[in-house]
């Protein structure tokens, strides 16, 4: 079973103006960078769940790693898809802006 991993900080806030700061980490990408590690990361999870219930199936795993590992899966997809559902909503909202 895979550990899990981190959430990447993100960029502090200037307390004297209020923007974000300007000095980003380094080896940081862009929001569709993000979205790809999060694809991909979704990806793994469900892979990682669909290895889990064959051990079990096959006698060499046990039950609740492929309940726990089917509930990560399951919870990293619910994520992405609210995620795209806030993106969809934010395109429709910027699409119906009077120019």
């Amino acid at each position: 079973m895979s550990p899990i991993s981190a959430i990447p900080s993100l960029p502090s806030i200037s307390p004297s103006t209020g923007s974000p700061s300007t000095s980003a980490p380094a080896g940081a990408g862009g929001f569709g960078e993000a979205l790809t590690k999060m694809i991909n990361a979704v990806e793994q999870s469900g892979d990682s769940a669909n290895t889990a219930v064959e051990q079990m199936l096959s006698g060499t795993g046990e039950v609740h790693d492929a309940m726990i590992a089917l509930q990560r899966a399951e919870l990293s997809l619910q994520l992405t898809v609210q995620v795209r559902n806030k993106l969809v909503q934010a395109y429709q909202d910027i699409m119906r802006m009077p120019v």
